[in-house]
């Protein structure tokens, strides 16, 4: 979760909301990423999907069997979604979100009989430091 985290501090730097997340698998660091939306004027350059894609191209695989996915913020429905669909093993975040968020908060995804695939999912894992980033964040800006 500290890479995670780290690529969070360095999203709030660039300016993005403080999302980051981090792909490994057997101990070993596949993908890291943060929030790029606006660098990249993209809506789906959320950390999650920057990492799957990283770590997709590092293995040469669309499916990323027997990894583990850290992210600090719960992941919305479009990045559970992929999460599904990439094979994730297992799922670790840290600040829910109960506005945005499609794992505990809001459609559930994987608990739906539609999802074809659903990680274990871990949550609240540094979620204080998480949500105080995301807090933080926002509030400089208001």
């Amino acid at each position: 979760m500290q890479l995670a985290l780290d690529e969070a501090r360095a999203a709030a730097q660039r300016g993005e909301v403080p999302v980051g997340a981090a792909i490994l698998r057997d101990g070993a660091v596949l993908a890291r990423a943060g929030n790029r939306t606006l660098e990249l004027k993209d809506p789906t350059a959320h950390a999650e999907m920057l990492a799957l894609r990283l770590a997709c191209e590092a293995i040469g695989s669309e499916r990323l069997i027997g990894c583990d996915l850290y992210v600090t913020l719960e992941p919305c429905p479009m990045c559970a979604a992929a999460i599904s669909f990439a094979r994730i093993r297992r799922l670790y975040f840290a600040a829910d979100d109960p506005k945005g968020g499609a794992v505990e908060n809001g459609v559930r995804l994987y608990g739906s009989a539609s999802c074809h695939h659903a990680p274990e999912v871990y949550g609240g894992l540094r979620a204080g430091e998480a949500a105080g980033l995301l807090r933080d964040f926002f509030r400089e800006r208001r």
